[in-house]
């Protein structure tokens, strides 16, 4: 056991005023731009045109806070091409894209966030089944001082005891702002650190989770991974804090913020995406044979940014030979460009990709 090793980590709840007057200021204002989030969904037609391009935005951004860098050019030719020899790191992002798939299926199914259920989500992030921790030695360490920052519990019996009270402490209906509770569980599971290696990424996943579960949102559309990314010092100034001083004041709005912003951020790429397809519906209705266009052809295009024949054969919208046609026509118009990878044609959505490259 490492002497310095945080195994009194205090359970939840904080014995603390959580909720001061500049907290509930922030988390009002949080509050309101999330609901205004979850209400500009409906400006999509479906789910799937929102879900599968946030999500693998927000797989990039947490997997670049643990130095795994990838291009979104090379994780949606991954994608397209199911290709085989994918490189490591585009295959971490990828990874993070089906972990939090898997959660949000479980949370569906069972409208519980359980210890299994993060679990899982780590087993697919890390493509392995070694559990939590059972071994002394972790601690976190400043990159360029080698400096230890922080050493979580390190004795199995005491890391289950504070995730069992974890768990309790998602599901206890205690009159807390779900935003605010949502920071102190995110505090609380960074601390614990179960995990040897994915704890971040499984906890920002956590995070979005937990909005689904209160119901604060229909789908996991919040990230706020780029939020932290462009204020990264400062989130890992204030987990010292609290580790240090229990500052929890700071910390909860720090997160307060995060929810704010990045619910303006993302209800900005809705409108532009909704705006965009309407633009290219409009494109379609006038360019396109009547015989070639429909709703549902040019919704499939904003999916995903690339797309091949084998995508419109799968949707029911037209057999091979059709389908091949359709996508010929659509580059014609200036809607669609193709490209050959492998032995493959596959078509991009340039103005799509130029917007969520952003």
């Amino acid at each position: 056991m490492s002497k310095h090793a945080n195994n009194e980590l205090p359970k939840l709840p904080p014995n603390y005023d959580i909720e001061s007057k500049r907290v509930l200021k922030q988390a009002i204002s949080a509050n309101r731009e999330l609901a205004k989030l979850k209400g500009y969904c409906s400006l999509l037609p479906n789910d799937s045109i929102l879900l599968s391009s946030i999500i693998l935005k927000e797989a990039s951004a947490s997997s670049e806070i643990e130095n795994i860098i990838t291009t979104q050019d090379d994780l949606y030719k991954a994608i397209v091409a199911k290709q085989t020899n994918i490189d490591p790191n585009t295959k971490e992002v990828l990874n993070y894209r089906s972990a939090l798939w898997l959660g949000y299926r479980q949370i569906k199914e069972s409208n519980l966030l359980r210890i299994n259920t993060i679990l899982s989500i780590q087993e697919e992030l890390e493509q392995n089944s070694a559990g939590f921790r059972k071994l002394p030695g972790t601690s976190l360490v400043n990159d360029r001082t080698g400096e230890v920052l922080y050493t979580p519990p390190d004795n199995e019996r005491v890391i289950l005891n504070l995730l069992s009270n974890l768990e309790k402490y998602i599901h206890q209906e205690d009159g807390t702002d779900p935003l605010i509770k949502m920071a102190i569980i995110h505090y609380q599971f960074e601390s614990i650190h179960p995990f040897y290696d994915g704890n971040g990424r499984t906890g920002r996943i956590i995070n979005v989770l937990y909005l689904v579960l209160k119901r604060l949102l229909d789908s996991p559309i919040l990230f706020l991974s780029s939020y932290i990314i462009r204020n990264k010092s400062e989130y890992y100034r204030l987990l010292q804090d609290m580790h240090k001083n229990e500052n929890w004041e700071e910390w909860i709005i720090y997160m307060l913020k995060a929810v704010e912003e990045t619910a303006k951020e993302t209800y900005g790429i809705i409108s532009s995406i909704a705006s965009l397809l309407d633009q290219t519906i409009d494109i379609c209705k006038e360019k396109l044979p009547k015989t070639i266009y429909s709703k549902e052809l040019v919704e499939l295009l904003f999916i995903q940014p690339y797309t091949k024949i084998a995508y419109l054969v799968d949707a029911g919208i037209a057999e091979r030979r059709t389908a091949s046609k359709y996508l010929k026509e659509l580059e014609a118009i200036g809607v669609l460009e193709s490209f050959r990878l492998g032995k493959e044609i596959i078509y991009v959505n340039r103005p799509l990709y130029e917007l969520l490259k952003k």
